[in-house]
């Protein structure tokens, strides 16, 4: 079994720690893992990409152009943006609330249609879940959590490799133990909404 997982967002939605939950998910889980990640600035605002690769004979941590099983992308043109990981068979779910850059909120250029940009996803790859994250989060008391949203929907995808049980146990090691609640009822809200979505 292989399963390649391509994280994308910016700097401050949590993206990172969703790739801990996953490799941690996974080794609880006796899977062999490999994870990479890239930072495109140092500081908020700024592209984050990760790769987590669970299966056997996996010889590098990065996931080739095509290769990936799911794409979840924290953030809309994030998700466009790294679309060419993704194939027609992929699974792939987005976030659809904007991370709005600098150069948006100064005037200086305009941030894309979402539809737009969720028809330009469709366009590749038919099995786009679009996740109001950031609105789930709030409707489980901090809009922080819309990362745990994120990794509840995730755990809700066809064929995923790790139960939603140990997705929930990974999450909750990483997390404080002050925002353990919150987390949770992230997480629960964003399963359930992949899950009635799924049909």
């Amino acid at each position: 079994m292989k399963y390649n997982i391509q994280l994308v967002g910016v700097g401050g939605q949590g993206v990172l720690l969703a790739s801990t939950v996953l490799g941690n998910a996974a080794v609880s889980a006796g899977l062999e893992v490999a994870m990479s990640e890239v930072h495109g600035m140092a500081q908020r605002g700024g592209s984050v990409q990760c790769s987590v690769r669970i299966g056997k004979e996996i010889f590098s941590p990065l996931i080739p152009s095509g290769g990936a099983d799911l794409l979840l992308g924290f953030e809309p043109v994030e998700t466009l943006r790294n679309i060419a990981v993704a194939n027609k068979d992929s699974h792939i779910v987005t976030n659809t609330s904007p991370v709005v850059p600098i150069s948006v909120s100064i005037g200086q250029c305009t941030y894309p249609n979402l539809d737009e940009i969720l028809s330009a996803i469709r366009s590749v790859n038919k099995h786009v879940v679009a996740v109001d994250a950031t609105a789930l989060a709030i409707e489980a008391g901090r809009a922080i959590t819309a990362n745990a949203v994120l990794i509840g929907a995730i755990a809700a995808v066809k064929n995923f490799p790790l139960s939603k049980e140990r997705m929930l146990e990974s999450l909750l090691q990483v997390v404080p133990a002050k925002a353990r609640d919150v987390n949770i009822r992230a997480f629960e809200l964003g399963y359930a909404e992949l899950s009635q979505r799924r049909g």
